[in-house]
């Protein structure tokens, strides 16, 4: 009985898992002289125009939060990049059939995938110091994504995505 609980409670703990962020960086950047950013002008991030608005917004809420501050003169600049794709089905039902005698043997087997494919986003944030070393910082976030869901459920999942993107961001000195 205890087996199964911790195999329930695993499962859900990994079903609702659904935002991975990868982050990189470079060591030798001082990140203590990072108090002000802006986005590039030309910026094409792949979002819809909804969902673009709404990534920015919530970028500036968090960044603000944590004292860095929107400016015509930055320390660096913000590149975004997205695409969406489609996940590769790793289950299937496989039915074969054999037949085998003497030293002659053949077979067919079919894999049916099962379940409907699932669909993810990866959003890819870059923080550029113009004046020096260019890329210092990037996050690459892979997430679920429905088209099809809701206005609230949109704005909760970008939340979630840039809360977890900026997690680890300015990173701590080891």
């Amino acid at each position: 009985m205890r087996l199964i609980n911790i195999f329930c409670i695993l499962l859900l703990v990994t079903s609702c898992a659904t935002i991975e962020v990868k982050y990189d960086y470079d060591t030798k950047y001082d990140f203590s002289n990072c108090k002000t950013y802006n986005y590039y002008s030309d910026i094409e991030t792949g979002l819809s125009v909804f969902d673009e608005k709404r990534l920015i917004s919530e970028l500036n809420r968090q960044l603000n939060a944590q004292g860095f501050s929107l400016s015509d003169t930055p320390d660096f600049y913000i590149d975004i990049r997205s695409n969406q794709y489609e996940e590769v089905r790793r289950s299937s039902v496989g039915i074969g059939a054999g037949t085998g005698g003497g030293n002659v043997v053949g077979g067919v087997s079919v894999g049916f995938p099962l379940g409907a494919p699932k669909m993810n986003r990866r959003i890819s944030i870059d923080f550029h110091d113009e004046d020096s070393v260019g890329l210092f910082w990037q996050a690459v976030v892979k997430s679920s994504y429905n088209s099809k869901a809701s206005t609230e459920k949109r704005e909760a999942n970008i939340k979630a995505i840039v809360a977890k993107l900026l997690e680890d961001f300015p990173p701590q000195k080891r």
